[in-house]
Formats: C-alpha cells, structure tokens, sequence
C-alpha cells in the first residue's frame, strides 16, 4: 500500500469516526436532560419528605405512601440505571476511549469528537 492510500484510508476511517460520534450527540443529551430532570425530581421530593415531621412518626412505608412525587421519581430514577442510562449519558466518550485504546497501537489517537492525532513516530537506535 502506498502513501496516498493510507492517507485516504486514514481519511475514511476518521469521516466516519466522526460521523458515529455526531449521531451519538442528539441522544446523548436528551438522556442527560431527562437524569437531570429526574435527579432534580427526585431531590426535591426527598427534600420534602425528610422536612415532613410526620416522617419520624409513621412507618416506613407509609412515609412513602404519603409522599408518592418523592416515591415515584425515586423508582423511576432507579429503573434509569438499571436500564443504562449512566452508559448512553456518556456513550460518545466510551467511543473515544476505546477508539484511544486502539489506535494506540498504531502511534495515534482521537479527540472526544472523533478527529484523528497523528502522533509522531519513535526513533529507534
């Protein structure tokens, strides 16, 4: 293979990192507006229900009866991790690090937006 070859190949190869990297981005940031909005959700509620004095006096769960904003947002926020969505929130930095991890091998690596670094070659003596 010759120089202008790889340096196509090359080119292919970063167009198409990037391009996979771009599309992650939409979605990415509606994840992290909805665990943000969930967070919040769920902050609030347990704000609220920590300062109810009739908290100390009821049992647990009727605690949680008594405030179900505090109760859902909780159970829901809780089901968002178990369905991934600490893995979707940084989906396209997971891309980079395992592209880094490869590309390594190879004296290069790539930007959290998926641009190629070339890296210069070692001197062997």
């Amino acid at each position: 293979m010759n120089s202008l070859e790889q340096a196509e190949d090359l080119k292919a190869f970063e167009r198409r990192l990037t391009e996979y990297v771009s599309c992650l981005q939409p979605a990415t940031g509606r994840w992290r507006m909805i665990l943000i909005m969930i967070s919040v959700c769920t902050a609030t509620g347990a704000w609220n229900w920590l300062i109810d004095p009739e908290t100390q006096k009821v049992s647990f769960f009727t605690s949680l009866w008594n405030h179900p904003f505090f109760t859902i947002s909780c159970i829901t926020l809780i089901a968002l991790f178990f369905a991934g969505i600490h893995k979707r929130v940084v989906a396209p930095s997971i891309i980079a690090a395992r592209c880094r991890n490869v590309l390594a091998e190879y004296n290069m690596s790539c930007d959290d937006t998926g641009k190629l670094i070339l890296k210069p070659r070692p001197h062997v003596q």
